[in-house]
């Protein structure tokens, strides 16, 4: 396998719209979400080594999680996991990484995915990153990922391509931000539009230029500790360091001002499991739209609903439609999947209420 492709799994997130599986202390990207016997990290790793020698898939991220991450990914080094000593967004981790990535191999390719996606087809994936692989090291391209819009999606950024959407890398007109439902709907019958999957592909070379012209001040904040960088300096000039850095994406921060921006627009079926809502889309369901994860049944006249307990347990309903049901240790949530984005907002409730006795 090509020693200069590299992976950077992004596994910083706390993903507080998973409450209260997902806590401060094991955010969801530790748990097995789906019942498979893998966590989301554990299977984006796998996924990433059909793509990238396992030595050269780093995990970035916060310093909390650094022995959740040696747990339960035991085959890497230490050296292996890029810790964030603070939450600044994703342009300063990866600027972070990409510095350290280029000191150790100036020719690096690298694909930046997020610890906590969904993607069946790992076959057509990896197809994919390899011809994004190959764009990256015929021009000055950074690109990113399209998924093919299914239904007007309120939850999802898009972008906006110069054709419609087929297998071919093509140039980024712009990014839109999560749109209303009929502006959603506008932009799937326009026909050149594809959900942003936060997934990017380019060489440390072209994305070092870009932070160099488009995030200058963080760039020289960065650069300023080249010489630390893979050494056992590193640690304090990050610490002093990383605080200072602004915060903002890598959307906002790059690529929505460089204009080497592309995108391929692909076909496998794939889900960022951002919500209960999106758990429920990916699971198996029975004849009457049920999603369990762990839970024996029993159920009555109920429809449509996502039932998640930490352990085995029988749960029992009648006449419940269309509602979340999470079963934890010290917390039972019932809640409308229609109101599922604002459990994030609940969360922040319980807290103020119970002063964080139910955050973990």
């Amino acid at each position: 396998m090509d020693k200069n492709k590299y992976a950077l799994i992004m596994a910083g997130g706390i993903g507080s719209r998973f409450w209260p599986v997902s806590t401060e202390e094991l955010p969801k990207q530790f748990h097995d979400m789906l019942g498979t016997g893998q966590t989301l990290i554990q299977r984006t790793f796998s996924r990433m080594q059909k793509v990238v020698p396992t030595e050269n898939i780093r995990i970035l991220t916060n310093e909390r999680y650094a022995h959740l991450t040696q747990q339960q990914l035991p085959e890497i080094s230490e050296d292996q996991i890029i810790l964030e000593p603070a939450m600044r967004n994703t342009a300063p981790c990866i600027l972070m990484a990409t510095l350290k990535i280029q000191k150790e191999n100036p020719k690096a390719l690298m694909l930046i995915a997020p610890s906590d996606h969904w993607i069946e087809d790992e076959n057509s994936f990896a197809n994919d990153i390899q011809a994004c692989f190959n764009a990256c090291i015929e021009q000055d391209r950074l690109v990113t990922l399209g998924i093919t819009p299914l239904f007007p999606n309120t939850g999802y950024g898009y972008i906006e391509s110069e054709e419609a959407p087929n297998q071919s890398i093509q140039k980024v007109i712009q990014f839109r931000e999560k749109p209303d439902y009929e502006t959603a709907k506008k932009f799937i019958a326009a026909g050149n539009f594809v959900w942003n999957a936060g997934i990017f592909i380019w060489s440390v070379a072209s994305i070092t230029s870009a932070f160099e012209s488009y995030l200058p001040e963080m760039y020289q904040l960065f650069d300023a500790g080249k010489t630390y960088y893979n050494t056992p300096q590193e640690k304090i000039f990050i610490t002093d360091t990383y605080p200072l850095a602004e915060n903002i994406s890598i959307d906002y921060g790059i690529l929505e001002k460089a204009n080497n921006v592309f995108v391929l627009p692909v076909h496998f079926d794939w889900s960022d499991l951002g919500t209960w809502g999106s758990l429920h889309e990916k699971l198996r369901k029975d004849e009457n739209q049920n999603a369990l994860v762990r839970a024996d049944h029993l159920f009555r006249d109920s429809k449509n609903n996502m039932v998640y307990t930490s352990k085995q347990k029988l749960v029992v309903l009648d006449g419940i439609n269309d509602h979340i049901i999470v079963d934890k240790e010290n917390v039972l949530l019932i809640f409308p999947i229609s109101k599922e984005q604002e459990i994030k907002e609940i969360l922040a409730q319980v807290n103020e209420k119970y002063k964080g006795e139910y955050k973990n």
